[in-house]
């Protein structure tokens, strides 16, 4: 991973900024331009904010009509990423052991299989469990009922209650609940949910690296839902990219085991109908080899390009249909660095 270059200030406070190289800008301005014009939507929605920061410096910013710098956008499943950053936490505390069995009180039969199931196989979406994760049937959606209907009260034992159709370990299934799962286990971890969850979160995580905007959302049981729900600025999920592309530091302070944003982007084998590649709970390959993201439903993107020391952040509103369109979109973008 880059080192964070001397001259540059960490952004706890502030984010540094410089202008874009002539090449790059030339390359890059029609890509924002067509994403921010009227005709956008009809083919990869409307993009609602846009950050591209390289060598820990803004270097192109814009945003679509009542959206600014202060305006929070919806995480969707960028928060499964701040959900791994959380166990992170908990692991370089000595609180929680990946590899071992999760601790899913659902699970604890003797004769249940389930019971052998470990975070590690969680994070990596290889548990076995059966999950729809389906956004658009509600008759058939696990994820819609879990986070909107039956469910919606205490999430993880609703996708605790999920069969095993699978050995554990064996077959990749992108499944909402099982981060559900996960973020029950780090507050049991932690010895704390609801509120005192949050002040973790806070502490730990967001406060740590400047991120002031972070609004996490918690159901009726106390748990974070992880899978779904962490409102935050455009440039405080850059924030965020920044400490995994900086390795898990940030301003000389260790927030991350040493490790764990490599476990992070160790790929886990995934069917070949998937375009993208999957490590543990971060998606890997949308700008080329050694790239890794944080995806959310509608277009939530935060793009970490290693190579470009480059993070591009897209968030948005993008029906279904039209996913292939933005990673198309965000695939340039990254390109327009390549000069």
């Amino acid at each position: 991973m880059p080192a964070q270059p001397e001259d540059v200030p960490w952004p706890t406070a502030e984010w540094p900024a410089s202008e874009l190289p002539a090449p790059v800008a030339a390359r890059l301005n029609p890509l924002l331009e067509f994403a921010f014009s009227d005709p956008a939507p009809d083919q990869m929605g409307e993009t609602h904010g846009f950050l591209a920061v390289q060598a820990g410096r803004v270097v192109a910013e814009r945003y679509w009509r009542d959206h600014d710098q202060d305006t929070t956008h919806h995480s969707w499943s960028q928060a499964k990423s701040m959900t791994q950053a959380l166990i992170g936490i908990l692991v370089r505390e000595g609180k929680i052991d990946i590899h071992a069995p999760a601790d899913v009180p659902e699970w604890q039969s003797t004769d249940d299989p389930r019971r052998s199931i470990t975070l590690d196989q969680l994070l990596r979406m290889s548990s076995g469990l059966k999950f729809a994760e389906d956004y658009v049937d509600a008759g058939v959606s696990d994820v819609i009922e879990m986070l909107f209907g039956s469910g919606k009260d205490d999430v993880a034992a609703y996708a605790a209650k999920s069969p095993l159709v699978h050995p554990p370990g064996t077959v990749w299934s992108y499944s909402s609940g099982s981060t559900n799962i996960v973020a029950r286990c780090a507050a049991r971890a932690l010895g704390a949910s609801g509120p005192a969850f949050r002040d973790f979160m806070l502490r730990e995580l967001f406060d740590a690296i400047g991120i002031a905007s972070a609004t996490p959302k918690f159901d009726a049981a106390g748990t974070f839902i992880g899978s779904s729900f962490c409102y935050c600025t455009v440039r405080d999920f850059a924030r965020f990219g920044l400490l995994y592309l900086r390795g898990g530091v940030w301003d000389g302070r260790r927030i991350l085991p040493e490790g764990w944003v490599d476990y992070a982007r160790t790929p886990t084998p995934v069917p070949p109908t998937e375009e993208l590649g999957y490590g543990a709970h971060w998606w890997l390959g949308m700008a080329g080899p050694g790239s890794f993201s944080a995806n959310g439903y509608e277009g939530q993107y935060t793009l970490i390009v290693p190579d470009l020391d480059l993070i591009l952040v897209r968030n948005g509103k993008s029906p279904l249909e039209q996913k292939e369109e933005v990673i198309r979109w965000m695939r340039q973008a990254a390109d327009a660095f390549r000069v």
